[in-house]
């Protein structure tokens, strides 16, 4: 008897309209999902993300010695062999270990700058859309400001500021690390706050955001509740486009020197290949893995990405 009542109160419910809208959220899931599934570049990228997820995480059982120890008996520049199958660098240590360990700097610089862009761009990005005027003109102003200095220029002296500052030299070894994820999120933060407060210009002259300010909502509820959760999509992928923009710049400045050697990268390794002259060696086992590994995840990020656009955005949706 009590199960015949709670069916008839769900029945009534989802009859008058309690429910509808969680149904029709988790019909227009699935519809997604299914469109992404069928996205051959969404799988192609997200295939090669979750392959250097899993050599990041589990690089210990991987990687077949420990490339952080100097101390070793093999020879420098040894080309690939049994033992060593990507060969060794210029003191020794195995390359194949090098490299699994370097997807783990790569990766965690790509991920973390990629947050610190999207939380300080989304941020600045709502505030600007919804209560523009003078806010927007300032906002938007700073935002040129950073687009018209070159990215490397930029970088360069934001770097040289925080190692001056010397703040982070208190944080050890993690120092370098956070210096760069510091360095390439307030760099890049610029062109999601556009994208986002393009898309909030809109959304804020919709008759359900009128209706929650007729109410008597509150700005920051109006924000939080209303806007952002329909700009979320756009934000999430371009968070995956910001996270190829940072693995590749973090693979630049490394190259450039800018970084510490204390993490392996994959940039770090193309700068040790370089300053021990491997090309003029021809060591191409030291020069072309990494080069590889920084194609491979900046093109899946980006595809990952750019799939997601075509997924979330019905306008650049393609019939499948």
């Amino acid at each position: 008897m009590q199960k015949e009542k709670t069916s008839d109160a769900i029945t009534t419910a989802v009859g008058n309209g309690k429910f509808s809208s969680f149904f029709s959220s988790l019909r227009n899931l699935t519809k997604n999902y299914m469109i992404f599934i069928k996205n051959k570049k969404a799988l192609l990228g997200f295939s090669i993300i979750c392959f250097f997820v899993i050599i990041a995480v589990f690089a210990p059982y991987i990687a077949t010695e420990n490339p952080y120890s100097v101390i070793t008996q093999s020879p420098p520049f040894a080309p690939p062999n049994s033992k060593h199958f990507l060969g060794t660098d210029e003191i020794g240590r195995d390359v194949f270990s090098m490299l699994v360990y370097g997807s783990r700097a790569s990766l965690i610089v790509g991920i973390v700058a990629s947050l610190v862009t999207i939380i300080l761009g989304a941020s600045l990005g709502l505030i600007a859309g919804y209560f523009g005027k003078i806010v927007d003109f300032i906002l938007m102003r700073l935002a040129d400001l950073f687009l018209v200095i070159p990215d490397l220029l930029l970088m360069l002296v934001l770097t040289t500021i925080l190692v001056d500052l010397k703040i982070l030299a208190t944080m050890g070894e993690w120092g370098p690390l956070i210096t760069v994820i510091i360095v390439i999120g307030i760099v890049s933060w610029p062109r999601t706050a556009r994208v986002v407060r393009a898309q909030v210009l809109s959304v804020k002259e919709r008759a359900f955001v009128e209706r929650a300010r007729t109410i008597g909502s509150s700005d920051f509820h109006i924000i939080l509740k209303h806007i952002f959760p329909n700009v979320f999509p756009l934000v999430f992928a371009n968070a995956m486009l910001s996270i190829s923009y940072a693995i590749f710049m973090e693979s630049y400045l490394s190259f450039l020197g800018l970084t510490s050697g204390t993490f392996i990268s994959w940039g770090m390794m193309l700068k040790n290949a370089w300053d021990s002259v491997a090309v003029t060696r021809q060591a191409w086992w030291y020069i072309l893995p990494p080069g590889i590994c920084i194609v491979l995840v900046v093109l899946a990020f980006s595809l990952f990405g750019y799939a997601l656009e075509e997924v979330l955005n019905p306008k650049l949706r393609k019939v499948y």
